[in-house]
């Protein structure tokens, strides 16, 4: 399925807003074309990165008091596994919802939407944590990442696969394309003596069940990896669209010209996120970041790939999620992303 978003702007999915209503304005009034849902991990843990996908998995802890969660796989899991299973059998994904506990900004941003007229979307974004980053992050009772259980990575695989389904399923009745990231920013550490028993064959194939199922809805599919990595791995796994910190690692992206030229060409498109999540975004301005992404491109470009296309195939987001930000500073983020968009667009 091809994309060509042609410098039009969204966001990754982080806010530091204790309001869902307040970050839900902000990403209207800057992404009004490719708006997304937003994640709220300041106002409750249970909108983590990870945890916020954790509902309807079996054996989960929730520890409330140090704002973290872990699988307990301890004992015989087998009636759990034997109920979770049942209902990714039956294709209940209202069993594998998020609810409003988990996420209030999914449900603000369907409430905002039903009720609002908006000609100016073209498609609307959803994320969910993707499989290998979830299941490096969450760990078992012997603080073991679960990745390393084989049965429990599954369950990891097929409850975000549903949860994805869900979040689709959420805006569907609207009527607009949609998009789907699966982010993976552990991503960026795959090759590390930390992870050096994780194999890239592993890692494409859990990702592509989870994109295989998404494109099954009629839905693009990216991966925002928020470091350097190797890109082909989401070329190989499938997805629509590369998002990556392109302000921090701009270069690496060319890294990869005959992987990323060919992944162009098929239809792809790279997610420039040329905006910084930092404090640096107070000593940059639209003109400023507009020159960076040029050179960027520029350097792609002179890797032997049309640079047409390289325009045609770019969409434009914050290098990361702002959650981690104060509110003040992300709200310069977007919109700073949105006068680059409107002007690199004119």
């Amino acid at each position: 399925m091809s994309f060509e978003p042609k410098s039009l702007a969204t966001g990754i999915g982080s806010f530091p807003h204790p309001n869902a209503r307040a970050a839900c304005d902000l990403i209207l009034s800057t992404t009004p074309e490719i708006p997304f849902w937003p994640q709220l991990s300041k106002a409750d843990f249970r909108e983590q990165m990870e945890i916020q996908y954790s509902e309807g998995m079996p054996c989960v802890v929730l520890d409330e008091a140090k704002a973290r969660m872990h699988f307990d796989t301890s004992g015989d899991p087998s009636a759990a596994l034997g109920e979770f299973y049942e209902h990714v059998v039956a294709d209940n994904l209202d069993y594998f919802k998020i609810s409003p506990e988990f996420s209030r900004g999914i449900h603000a941003m369907r409430e905002v939407l039903s009720n609002t007229d908006l000609p100016s979307i073209r498609y609307i974004k959803s994320q969910v944590t993707g499989p290998v980053t979830f299941g490096l992050v969450i760990v078992d009772e012997n603080k073991r990442a679960i990745y390393y259980n084989e049965v429990f990575r599954d369950v990891v695989v097929k409850a975000i696969t549903m949860k994805a389904r869900w979040c689709l399923e959420m805006f569907k009745s609207l009527g607009h394309k949609q998009i789907c990231f699966v982010d993976e920013p552990i991503l960026s550490a795959f090759g590390s003596s930390t992870y050096v028993s994780v194999q890239r064959n592993d890692v494409v194939a859990l990702m592509r069940e989870v994109i295989d199922a998404i494109h099954n809805e009629g839905a693009l599919v990216g991966t925002h990896c928020c470091g350097n990595t190797e890109w082909p791995i989401l070329v190989d796994a499938g997805v629509d669209i590369i998002s990556f910190d392109a302000y921090e690692f701009g270069d690496t992206i060319a890294y990869y010209p005959e992987q990323i030229g060919r992944f162009l060409q098929n239809g792809g498109a790279v997610a420039w996120g040329i905006v910084p999540t930092s404090d640096r975004i107070l000593q940059e301005s639209p003109d400023s970041l507009a020159a960076r992404l040029e050179s960027g491109i520029k350097k792609l470009a002179a890797k032997g790939i049309d640079e047409g296309l390289i325009r045609d195939r770019c969409l434009l987001t914050p290098s990361c999620g702002t959650g981690p930000m104060s509110v003040e500073l992300s709200e310069n983020v977007f919109h700073t992303l949105a006068e680059l968009s409107r002007s690199l667009r004119r």
